[in-house]
């Protein structure tokens, strides 16, 4: 196997497709949907949708990260996953903005979420697979960076491709494309640890549990925002239709996510250079005063703001993310520790809109504009416990 130089850039490529299918669908295209084909129940037909497609994801990334990691001890370098993955995802996502009514919809949805998981679980054990542990925080960059470009690529697309059908074959265009130049130049890479040795089982330390709490507490918050910030602009900003709100959401997020690429540049050195956490929380405190920004209020120039503010804590945040867990996690089983620690960004999937439909129906505020407000608030002190909770972690353990 001839050695090359290994670009980031290309390791880092299909998490832009990848993302940009997240971009549209989680933060547009699904509650769209749901608003098209429920419009007398979309809160609750939202709520479920995103639960079920949330569950198919956690089972299939655990499951496929132990058969990956049995792989990659045999030689292999994961790509088949990623292949497969792409290629069922692509085609899913044509049945989703295909699809007539909630029960397809429904089916579709759970499709994306399943093919593309396939390829999530491995593809995420790329860089400790193929990165010295002293340029993690580069790599790291990277793949947060192309997290935030690829949502706001997706997030354009939802709001400005009206066709639906050239709306799908957009993303499937850009998912196969990426997947393809990512695992071309994997191809040719040296690993980096010796594939060899026994099957190692990720270790269920004091360190892992709390790093999994701390992850999954922010994330909460973040699906809560992102799943009710459509229903925040129609509702809050008084979108005058559905398609006014859904470019206006568009702009929100793809505004959001180029901040937040900004963010991921600015932490990628103190990544490796400083205390880990104190960049996570750094991120995280940005995040915070954003959705105390968006609470309070009640014209656009403040929601903007309030977005601007939101992106470049999460661009911080999610380098900082990285970096300590590809320090963290074990390298004999690091797929399957990266399926289990995902599921941080997973059951959040479960959690964020079955917690807030709950409390929102509780307080019979399904409808108006308090109920985002009240979303946006749970949101705020779930990333609040969850920057907290990050400080459990010895420095010693991230920095070994």
């Amino acid at each position: 196997m001839q050695h090359r130089t290994v670009s980031p850039f290309q390791l880092a490529l299909f998490w832009l497709g990848i993302q940009a299918v997240w971009g549209a669908l989680l933060g547009i295209s699904l509650q769209s949907r749901t608003i098209e084909l429920a419009p007398g129940d979309a809160l609750i037909a939202y709520g479920r949708l995103a639960t079920a497609g949330a569950i198919v994801a956690a089972i299939v990334q655990v499951a496929v990260g132990f058969y990956s990691d049995a792989r990659r001890r045999q030689g292999g370098r994961r790509i088949e996953f990623y292949v497969t993955g792409a290629v069922g995802g692509a085609a899913a996502i044509g049945f989703f903005y295909g699809a007539h009514t909630l029960v397809t919809l429904t089916i579709a949805y759970v499709a994306v979420q399943a093919a593309l998981n396939l390829a999530i679980g491995p593809y995420q054990a790329i860089i400790p697979d193929f990165v010295e542990r002293s340029r993690t925080g580069i790599a790291s960059s990277w793949m947060a960076a192309f997290q935030g470009a690829g949502n706001a690529i997706g997030a354009l697309a939802a709001s400005f491709i009206a066709n639906a059908r050239w709306l799908g074959a957009a993303l499937s265009a850009l998912l196969l494309t990426t997947c393809l130049v990512t695992s071309v130049h994997v191809r040719r890479l040296t690993l980096c640890v010796s594939p060899g040795g026994a099957e190692k089982r990720p270790p269920v330390t004091r360190a892992f549990v709390d790093l999994f709490i701390s992850r999954a507490l922010v994330y909460v918050g973040f699906y809560t925002l992102l799943g009710y910030l459509l229903f925040y602009v129609n509702g809050v900003l008084g979108a005058a239709t559905l398609a006014d709100g859904r470019r206006l959401t568009g702009i929100l997020i793809v505004s959001f996510t180029l901040v937040g690429a900004v963010g991921a540049a600015l932490a990628a050195r103190p990544s490796d250079r400083l205390d880990k956490r104190l960049v996570a929380t750094a991120g995280a405190a940005g995040f915070i005063v954003a959705l105390a920004l968006f609470i309070g209020s009640h014209g656009l120039a403040a929601v903007v703001l309030a977005t601007l503010v939101a992106g470049l804590g999460w661009g911080v945040f999610l380098v900082a993310d990285w970096a300590i867990a590809c320090r963290l996690l074990p390298m004999n089983a690091m797929a399957a520790a990266m399926g289990i620690w995902n599921l941080a960004i997973v059951l959040p999937q479960i959690i964020a809109p079955a917690l807030t439909t709950a409390v929102l129906e509780a307080l019979r505020l399904g409808v108006g504009h308090q109920a985002p407000r009240v979303a946006f608030a749970m949101a705020l002190c779930e990333t609040l416990v969850g920057a907290a909770w990050l400080w459990r972690l010895p420095r010693c353990v991230i920095d070994q």
